[in-house]
């Protein structure tokens, strides 16, 4: 008999995360008390003002109607009016602006409205899962985009042949990036738009933890660019700002003509958020971003507390300025893999290895800083207690 399933999906691979949340169910079933620092899901509430919102709308039968396809207009409205505070970027909230269901569902559906069948994508490398895996299930092809690792990760894209650029027709950026924390200035995103003009393909930038930054540093959006709306998109989420992961409520700003494809391909598979959690985000996007500071001294605190500790046991990391990830390599004479089941195994441990995020991930792994303060506590003090031998290196790519 022949499979039910599809060849396409048959030869997917699981889903990262939901293989390290059955390993950590297996464990916990065996006694084993374990620290999960793989996921990058916030542990902090969703402010109080937020939740009000939330119940506010709930009370309202008129919001237990569909949404608008493009979501609701007071949530486009905030996205526009975040943009110009935020950047000084002017978006129409008609045209420019599309409500997501979370920025995961917004990438997955924006790849096949940009891409045909054999078409190549350029993927940071290393960078989130996601971007390979939907572009696998659009019948893409993915082409590894070069980062400098000597340089914050920069996209080198020197190294793309002729015969790559010209058969590209998509490329992801990620900044603040996920898994290695990079921040960029604005004279990457200005190479970016003149790349992305020179050979003529769609830029989609993942901003999900664009106002997770530190010590005063902004991080920048690729709409400040001149021409970037002529190539580009920008995805952005409330999940990690505003403790928001649950509630799936992301946007979409930027090229015209990408966001009316995506939404035609949206519209065709589900009908937007539930407007109550629209309005509710709205009401964040209009505030004034005080519980984004308190939340980012939390994780600063969290971030120099654990890179002191990788410190004592000679892993060497630069403090990065955005994500609440760090990015470290691994102890000499241990792949990703092996690192990173021995932190499980002898320590109660979930970090994430490196080389899930693609191939010159590997030689390092990923702590989220996204668990309760005294269990990170708990967590250095079992690393520290682990005794290794390490001396201070950074793998070659």
């Amino acid at each position: 008999m022949s499979s039910l399933v599809s060849k396409r999906v048959q030869g997917l691979p699981p889903y990262l995360f939901s293989v390290i949340d059955e390993k950590k169910k297996r464990l916990q079933e065996k006694g084993v008390d374990v620290i999960d620092l793989g996921i990058g899901a916030p542990d902090l509430p969703t402010p109080n003002f937020i939740v009000e919102r939330l119940i506010k709308e709930l009370q309202d039968p008129q919001n237990f109607k569909y949404s608008g396809y493009s979501g609701c207009q007071e949530f486009r409205e905030a996205v526009a009016a975040f943009y110009k505070k935020q950047y000084d970027v002017e978006l129409d909230p008609t045209t420019e602006i599309l409500t997501l269901i979370g920025s995961k569902e917004g990438i997955a559906h924006v790849i096949p409205a940009m891409i045909d069948i054999g078409d190549a994508v350029l993927i940071p490398d290393p960078g989130y899962p996601v971007y390979r895996t939907a572009t696998y299930l659009a019948g893409g092809e993915c082409i590894d985009l070069p980062l400098d690792p000597k340089n914050q990760y920069r996209p080198i894209f020197s190294q793309l042949s002729q015969s790559i650029c010209e058969k590209a027709k998509l490329m992801f950026l990620n900044y603040p990036g996920n898994p290695t924390a990079a921040t960029v200035d604005l004279d990457v995103f200005e190479e970016a738009v003149a790349f992305a003009k020179q050979h003529q393909i769609g830029v989609i930038h993942d901003s999900a933890y664009g106002l997770v930054t530190f010590d005063s540093f902004k991080a920048p959006s690729i709409l400040q660019i001149d021409g970037a709306k002529d190539f580009a998109v920008e995805f952005g989420s409330l999940s990690k700002s505003f403790n928001m992961t649950g509630w799936r409520i992301g946007y979409v700003v930027g090229n015209r003509e990408i966001i009316r494809a995506l939404s035609k391909v949206k519209s065709n598979c589900d009908t937007s958020q539930f407007l109550p959690i629209q309005k509710a985000a709205a009401e964040a996007l209009n505030s004034d971003y005080k519980t984004v500071e308190q939340n980012n001294a939390v994780y600063n605190e969290r971030l120099e507390k654990m890179l002191d500790a990788l410190k004592d046991i000679g892993i060497h990391v630069e403090k990065p300025k955005g994500s609440f990830f760090i990015w470290a390599p691994v102890p000499t004479g241990f792949t990703s893999q092996q690192f990173a089941e021995k932190v499980l195994e002898e320590a109660g441990v979930i970090i994430t290895p490196g080389n899930a995020f693609g191939p010159s991930g590997e030689g390092y792994f990923r702590i989220s800083l996204s668990v309760p303060t005294e269990r990170l506590d708990e967590a250095v003090k079992r690393i520290k207690s682990l005794n290794l031998e390490v001396t201070k290196h950074v793998p070659n790519h």
